[in-house]
């Protein structure tokens, strides 16, 4: 297929699977305590476009028929991935998440932690529940990695000195890692054959990689959706085509260039200047370049699995994740 799929056609393969989820993870989040369940209530009618259990669903399905391990596999991820983000705008100081007010901004900090340690605990209680430690061991490398990573860009950013390989780390451990583990955990839930389980998260891995990449591509290119450009640059966040074009720079351009982001990103003619910058030095091609690279090196990996529709979507899907505008 040449033209990219949308989200509800890439769907189709697994569509009643992605129905049920939605009412196992609702109950999955259930708790007695009134105020929590007001909480996760909030969070679940606030849901995303739920690529991860997408991820989870047609990797098992590729293999053989979805199970209902797979279904816990996929509430799982998701249940541990809601902790992160809920954790996340506390460490962050973010007040709006998809553009609904986060769970600090509306219930402070220290409910916020709690929540995410509450949800992290269901997660760690539903494999423990059912004895499915094989799919808790890949989903917990996950959250560790995620918090590395967090703190690897913590200590990193302050001196905005970020070198390709050190970005790459980051992301692999923030982002990629995530990904990686839906697809190991879709997997693992019907076919649990460690090389093959390895060779899904490696997929996945490459996935998640360019998504993050599409994510840095983005904020600079013409937003469809009216968002301000340059919102990395004045959050002092180091992006691949950032650090693409500082490479190519001269110490006193370097220089220049990271005075602006440090002391003047909240300008928005500095902040145009950067773009243009990193315009004219190549950093746009660059990082478009090595996600389209990353691309084919994922679908390279699904050849080795078994060929039918849900291969197909899954194919799909990774075209989606860099062709998506926003």
């Amino acid at each position: 297929m040449s033209s990219t799929l949308t989200l509800d056609q890439i769907r189709q393969p697994v569509a009643r699977d992605m129905e049920l989820f939605e009412d196992k993870f609702r109950a999955a989040m259930r708790s007695r305590v009134p105020l929590l369940d007001r909480i996760t209530h909030y969070i679940v009618k606030r849901k995303g476009k739920q690529i991860r259990p997408l991820f989870v669903f047609l990797s098992a399905g590729m293999m053989k028929e979805v199970t209902e391990s797979t279904h816990r596999g996929a509430a799982l991820v998701e249940l541990l991935h809601t902790a992160t983000l809920v954790h996340d705008d506390v460490v962050d100081d973010a007040y709006e998440r998809r553009g609904f007010f986060s769970i600090n901004a509306l219930w402070k900090n220290k409910i916020a932690v709690l929540v995410g340690d509450y949800l992290l605990s269901k997660g760690l209680l539903l494999s423990l529940e059912n004895k499915e430690f094989h799919l808790l061991e890949i989903t917990s490398d996950a959250v560790r990695r995620m918090s590395e990573g967090e703190l690897l860009q913590i200590e990193k950013a302050r001196r905005l000195d970020i070198t390709e390989e050190v970005y790459f780390e980051i992301i692999s451990n923030k982002t990629a890692s995530l990904i990686a583990s839906c697809c190991a955990v879709g997997v693992a839930s019907v076919y649990n054959e460690p090389s093959l389980v390895e060779k899904a998260r490696r997929f996945g891995e490459k996935v998640g990689l360019a998504f993050q990449i599409k994510d840095d591509l983005l904020d600079l290119g013409n937003d469809p959706t009216g968002k301000t450009k340059g919102v990395d640059i004045q959050e002092k966040k180091m992006t691949l085509p950032l650090i693409h074009a500082l490479e190519k720079s001269d110490q006193r351009e370097k220089k220049h260039i990271i005075g602006l982001i440090k002391n003047h990103s909240h300008k928005r003619e500095k902040v145009a200047e950067v773009v243009r910058f990193i315009q004219d030095k190549g950093g746009i091609a660059y990082a478009d370049m090595t996600m389209r690279k990353l691309q084919k090196e994922a679908e390279e990996l699904l050849n080795d699995f078994p060929e039918n529709t849900f291969r197909e979507s899954l194919r799909q899907l990774v075209a989606f994740t860099v062709n998506r505008n926003k």
